[in-house]
């Protein structure tokens, strides 16, 4: 229903709706950014996980960028107003038929830069976007990060890799997070519980756990993937 949808999402779903059904290839992000009079690409990527989370839009995990739309929403049209008391003919319903699939393959998401003592996420912030291949994220609302560092290689997490951040407030215990310490120092670390405390492991033999009480530390998301570029 069209109560389930903002404006925004309503207008993108419909759009990427009808693109597919005349070419069969979903429109470009910036394609998509132009119609519905966006600032930035960062948009149309949250547009399309809060449709993907309702149930509108699908990612299929076998192909590397492709998006079904499941449903669409009632379209309402606005009646003028002179004519809202006389009587409309229903319109004729087309036969119901597949929604074509696009097959782009790639997604940007916000590149907040490196991440480094001293610099929230939050101060990261920039108008950067990362190319990304789509089969290396899931739902919800991503950002990328520069490596800085070693503290992860034995993760496979190396010096100037990108890693691909699922925005959250939670972790479970073993999974590699965004940590923010103390409002003040982000960094990328296991996150685990022991007894009352927090502690963010490493992974390197040459750094040590660190313990911090549970109010010192907030999750800033969790690692989705990782992007290496060879030089």
């Amino acid at each position: 229903m069209l109560a389930m949808l903002t404006r925004k999402q309503h207008e993108l779903i419909c759009f990427i709706h009808d693109r597919l059904a005349e070419t069969g290839v979903s429109p470009s992000f910036e394609e998509m950014k132009e119609a519905l009079d966006l600032k930035s690409k960062s948009g149309v990527h949250r547009l399309i996980s809060a449709l993907e989370e309702r149930g509108f839009l699908r990612r299929l995990a076998n192909r590397a960028r492709a998006l079904e739309v499941v449903k669409m929403p009632e379209r309402a049209e606005r009646k003028p107003a002179a004519a809202a008391s006389a009587p409309v003919a229903a319109p004729a319903r087309a036969p119901a038929r597949a929604v074509p699939i696009a097959a782009n393959d790639v997604v940007e998401i916000p590149l907040h830069g490196r991440i480094a003592a001293g610099v929230p996420i939050e101060a990261m912030e920039s108008d950067r976007m990362l190319s990304v291949p789509a089969a290396l994220l899931g739902t919800g609302d991503h950002y990328a990060l520069e490596v800085s560092g070693d503290s992860m290689v034995e993760a496979g997490i190396l010096d100037g890799d990108y890693a691909l951040i699922r925005r959250t407030d939670i972790a479970r215990d073993g999974e590699i997070v965004v940590a923010l310490v103390d409002d003040a120092e982000a960094t990328l670390k296991y996150f685990r519980r022991e007894g009352s405390m927090v502690r963010l492991d490493p992974a390197n033999r040459a750094y040590d756990p660190q313990r911090y009480a549970p109010d010192q530390v907030r999750i800033q998301g969790k690692l989705a993937g990782l992007l290496r570029r060879y030089h």
